[in-house]
């Protein structure tokens, strides 16, 4: 596969896994797919914010680590966003709490928007912009995916321009359609949802496809969604068929699934 020049913009911040586990690990929508499409063999570049802390450098070193170019990884004052993870004994994650720290009113500056218009496709996390990133990468031609799963605010939740709108309906088929139909309603290019245990489907309107899991033995579920996106933007990218890029994408899942966190690390202590 050729390799290509991919960003991910938004979203990072320190998972925190409560007791038992009492350890962290670096993470974040936007910040596990840069690492995972480095991973892959990809030129990954990571835009975002993070505070001038432990966190932050903790932020950096990961990054740098996996090889995802830094340049455009800004100090912010105030504390790099964390949030607090119980596993369950199934290897389910649930969020107990999230501060967005420095993340929250991050936004990309006109120099680092030109640079974002020079890659191959820029994926969006969580980024509390209203969607003025994604209209202004679109307007300009950019390929540029977002997963509207980790927005929750009504203003950050349009999808009009989107090459790829990223959905999750947990195992509810008949919602999962629901999201397809909407999102390609509401302009995005191509809709892909996740159904958790159920697999997952996407369409462009003409075309259909879908996929379920790879059977793993579970240790936490943490970043599989982000593993999901990565695999399936690398297929999309290099131009594989839908059923493909799903089953890339599922593939990178259930790999994630296997250790703790969304990508390998060294874990830290509380």
């Amino acid at each position: 596969m050729a390799a290509f020049r991919l960003a991910a913009v938004g979203d990072n911040c320190i998972d925190r896994f409560l007791p038992p586990l009492a350890r962290s690990y670096v993470g974040g929508n936007a910040i596990n797919v840069a690492v995972q499409l480095a991973r892959l063999g990809h030129e990954a570049f990571y835009f975002g914010a993070v505070g001038r802390d432990s966190g932050g450098a903790k932020v950096r070193g990961r990054l740098r680590d996996n090889g995802v170019h830094v340049d455009y990884l800004r100090e912010r004052e105030g504390n790099t966003a964390h949030t607090d993870v119980e596993v369950t004994p199934a290897g389910d994650r649930i969020f107990v709490h999230e501060d967005f720290g420095v993340c929250a009113g991050y936004r990309p500056a006109p120099a680092e928007v030109e640079a974002l218009q020079t890659m191959d496709h820029v994926h969006i996390g969580w980024l509390d912009d209203g969607g003025a990133l994604r209209r202004a990468l679109s307007q300009a031609g950019v390929s540029v995916s977002q997963d509207v799963s980790v927005n929750a605010a009504a203003a950050d939740l349009g999808v009009t321009g989107l090459s790829i709108a990223f959905g999750s309906a947990g195992e509810d088929s008949a919602r999962a359609e629901r999201l397809v139909h909407d999102f390609l309603e509401g302009g995005a290019r191509l809709a892909v949802v996740t159904r958790g245990g159920k697999g997952s489907l996407t369409s462009d309107g003409a075309a259909y496809a879908t996929a379920g899991i790879r059977p793993v033995q579970v240790v936490d579920t943490t970043g599989a969604g982000d593993s999901f996106i990565a695999g399936f933007i690398a297929a999309h990218i290099a131009r594989r068929p839908l059923a493909a890029c799903l089953h890339a994408g599922r593939d990178l899942a259930a790999l994630t699934c296997t250790h703790v966190g969304g990508f390998p690390q060294d874990p830290q202590p509380l």
